[in-house]
């Protein structure tokens, strides 16, 4: 007669069930080991392509963004908006105008220029960096930023700042020129070269001149903005030198506090709009006087009050703000924030693209149809002509 087989004892199916639940453990640790070993191996920059050069229909189109104003994203509320806005507005509003304006402009260089993130209100710096470049960098267009009077109110120095800036995705920012003592951080030029197939294709035909225009100072006991130092300025005045002796291109320069002059168009003309006294240094550095100077740059573009938007000659350089972009940063509720383009034009020859002709620059608004206002040449073989519409 057989015998029935006997049933597994209750310890025997718990033992068992510890050795399937080790196995799926171990398992899981071991992919979670992979992921993490991935997630920290060296990650390698994602590089703009260069050098910057103009394009076949012979344009080059530069969008600057001044005074982002970032804090922390989703949690970081809206300044100076309606009330019936203010409960949806976030540092992600200023995230989608700026997509927005990539979108709609295609530029070929973003342009920061300071105060990208509100330090008081960003609780980590590298955080909001990310979030504030991001949507320039899954663009995959070159950009560069330069530090305002804000920005290190964080986490990080002004230099841990542009080191990091620098190393990011598509940037082409640079910490300070190489072999050049100098002050601040973020000191740079950069280079744009003539159209594919013309003579001028492996030379510079725009210059760009980055500087770090610094934070606050002490000057004899009173608290003031800062301002471009000696030692920037004769760099400046160096690469200017060095590079108008290769060719003789026209030049544009961004930084972020203005200098005192620029007050003075309230009494002789502007475009735009001018609704809040310039804050700037009470040191007169001499800016002005190594501009007009050295001769090729033919504007400069400012940020720091965002109320202003206007631009204004002196001296023969057009001195033009971006206006505030940032939703975080302090506003007018019912006057947009917007964003400024310049647009520069080569000249055609009787065969190719030679060098530029025209610089003109305009604003879009951030509103349903990103208006675009008080579009106008700066410069036109040394003139330049108002086409506000």
């Amino acid at each position: 007669m057989s015998r029935r087989p006997s049933r597994p004892a209750l310890s025997d199916l718990l033992l068992l069930l510890l050795i399937l639940l080790f196995s799926l453990l171990l398992s899981f640790l071991f992919w979670k080991a992979i992921e993490v070993g991935a997630d920290s191996a060296v990650r390698v920059k994602k590089s703009a392509e260069l050098p910057l050069r103009f394009r076949y229909d012979g344009t080059f189109k530069i969008l600057q963004v001044a005074d982002m104003h970032f804090g922390n994203g989703a949690v970081t509320r809206c300044r100076d908006v309606f009330p019936s806005e203010s409960a949806r507005c976030s540092d992600l509003n200023t995230t989608q105008f700026l997509r927005r304006m990539i979108e709609a402009e295609k530029p070929d260089l973003v342009a920061f220029t300071g105060d990208n993130i509100f330090g008081t209100s960003a609780t980590d710096a590298a955080e909001s960096l990310f979030q504030v470049f991001r949507p320039a960098m899954e663009s995959r267009i070159p950009w560069a930023a330069i530090l305002g009077n804000h920005d290190q109110e964080s986490t990080m120095t002004r230099g841990e700042l542009m080191s990091f800036i620098s190393l990011m995705d598509y940037s082409i920012s640079q910490l300070n020129p190489p072999s050049f003592k100098i002050d601040g951080f973020g000191n740079y030029d950069i280079r744009v070269h003539g159209a594919f197939s013309s003579e001028m294709a492996n030379t510079s035909v725009l210059n760009l001149y980055f500087l770090d225009s610094g934070d606050r100072a002490m000057v004899g006991g009173v608290r003031t903005y800062g301002w471009i130092r000696e030692s920037q300025l004769a760099w400046l005045r160096t690469a200017s030198q060095k590079l108008q002796g290769i060719f003789p291109a026209p030049a544009l320069s961004f930084f972020h506090i203005p200098i005192p002059e620029v007050r003075n168009l309230w009494y002789t003309g502007f475009v735009g709009k001018y609704q809040e006294a310039v804050a700037c240094s009470i040191v007169n550095s001499g800016v002005l006087k190594s501009l007009v100077s050295m001769g090729d740059v033919k504007a400069v573009f400012l940020g720091h009050d965002h109320l202003n938007d206007f631009c204004g000659n002196i001296d023969g350089i057009w001195f033009c703000y971006g206006g505030g972009f940032g939703y975080h940063g302090y506003g007018r509720a019912g006057w947009p924030r917007r964003g400024r383009v310049i647009s520069v034009q080569l000249r055609k020859g009787k065969k190719e693209w030679m060098g530029v002709e025209t610089i003109r620059t305009w604003k879009r608004l951030d509103d349903g149809n990103l208006s675009k206002i008080d579009e106008q040449v700066i410069w036109s073989g040394g003139g330049g002509e108002d086409l506000d519409h």
